[in-house]
């Protein structure tokens, strides 16, 4: 009798072993694909000042300036890929650059139907996780959820709203190992003796499968008592202690709300709860006042000051370094862990994008729109380098998307123009 490994995993035993681990075992194989098997998005608000963050030359040999926006992340320039140039098609300013940014205003008969990028991705990616996307923000919604709060899109004008709370984001990812303890020492005990009571079914499908089916049954096996043994073990998929209350509002909570939001993204990653996660960093028109780095005027504010105010750029310049130093910390925890489903570390298999929502600041441009991208180990594009591109940006999502093994040929609104971002790879 021959068994296919469908077959095998929706009959009998087998069906009730693999049931809870079955996602675990699809991101392996996703990932053995060739295709990218996580995406990251990393937003942070309000443009920049092109001068102060332009890297220094083009290409491989590329480097930031001191004192420069970028310069926190100099330890990686081979790690990144830096592009610049870009602008986005029918969008200036900040709530028409917030909606574009990760949609190219795509309308529900373009290619995405009005998605972000994030949300289009998940449903190749994300279905059999225990979440298909996950948005965490930082003191995103006080304004409540508009186009100036909002960068995520289930279809055209559908807000995808981000969890600025901590601990509800932590409620959420780890529901239903929040238990009792003799509740959850009853169900694991329940889960052992499942696997213990199926064994001989089991041994039985064993010798009536062909050769090649019995490796994988074997591998399937040998999964399930890895994932067994990690549920009673301690580990990065233990929920262990929930996260310091804070006024999710607060200004001076930020920079504290901002790395609690920044290790739950990168623990749903590496325990596959998600494969698409998103961090978003306040709202357009906003920000915190950022005290901590010795500040007294609000992101936003900065964020407009003119070249001929030079300690105003300056205190600019200063906030967007701290950004950047988040998102390299963003880096340092996800290259410090081991991929859960394969070789290397999360970051080697995660695409991870810094986005932007306008150019200048000053100018209130969505043109020369910076983006930052690491992780992937350079499979799908070239790292170490930066590309000083040109043209609309559709291409860029066209790039992210193909990655993930969609063969679009564009993204959003069509008469943006096709293809992918030249010179990526």
């Amino acid at each position: 009798m021959s068994w296919s490994r469908r077959s095998l995993l929706t009959g009998g035993a087998a069906a009730v072993l693999a049931a809870p681990f079955l996602r675990l075992l699809q991101g392996q194989a996703h990932a053995a694909s060739g295709d990218a098997c996580r995406l990251l998005v990393f937003f942070t608000p309000n443009g920049t000042a092109p001068s102060r963050w332009m890297p220094v030359g083009d290409g491989g040999g590329y480097s930031f300036a001191p004192g420069s926006i970028l310069e926190p992340l100099a330890d990686r320039t081979s790690d990144l890929l830096v592009v610049s140039g870009l602008n986005f098609h029918r969008a200036e300013n900040h709530e028409p650059g917030m909606a574009a940014m990760l949609t190219n205003n795509g309308a529900a008969g373009d290619v995405g139907a009005g998605m972000s990028i994030d949300q289009y991705i998940a449903t190749a990616i994300g279905g059999d996780t225990k979440f298909r996307s996950l948005e965490l923000g930082v003191q995103t919604s006080a304004w409540g959820g508009n186009q100036q709060t909002r960068m995520c899109y289930g279809g055209p004008g559908q807000y995808v709203t981000p969890d600025d709370n901590p601990v509800g984001v932590y409620q959420r990812m780890y529901a239903d190992l929040l238990q009792d303890p003799a509740e959850a020492a009853r169900l694991l005990t329940r889960r052992q003796s499942i696997l213990d009571a199926s064994m001989a079914d089991l041994d039985d499908l064993h010798r009536r499968l062909g050769a090649a089916e019995r490796i994988k049954l074997e591998a399937h096996l040998a999964a399930l008592r890895q994932v067994e043994q990690s549920l009673s073990s301690s580990g990065l998929c233990d929920p262990g202690a929930p996260p310091a209350a804070l006024a999710t509002y607060d200004n001076d909570s930020y920079p504290e709300l901002a790395s609690l939001q920044l290790d739950l993204a990168v623990e749903a990653l590496a325990c596959d709860l998600s494969r698409v996660v998103s961090v978003q960093m306040s709202h357009t028109v906003g920000g915190p006042v950022m005290t901590w780095e010795g500040l007294s005027e609000a992101h936003h504010a900065l964020s407009h000051m003119d070249d001929s105010n030079a300690a105003g750029v300056a205190d600019f310049v200063t906030a967007e370094r701290w950004y950047a130093g988040q998102f390299s910390a963003l880096l340092d925890r996800m290259e410090a862990i081991p991929d859960p489903g394969g070789d290397g570390t999360l970051l080697d298999n995660t695409v991870v994008i810094w986005a932007k929502e306008m150019g200048d600041s000053r100018l209130h441009i969505c043109e020369g729109v910076p983006f930052v991208l690491a992780g992937g180990t350079g499979e799908h594009y070239t790292l170490g380098r930066h590309l000083a591109a040109s043209g609309n940006h559709a291409s860029l999502l066209v790039s992210l998307i193909q990655m993930f093994g969609f063969t679009d040929n564009t993204y959003g609104d069509v008469t943006a123009g096709s293809g992918p971002l030249g010179g990526l790879l």
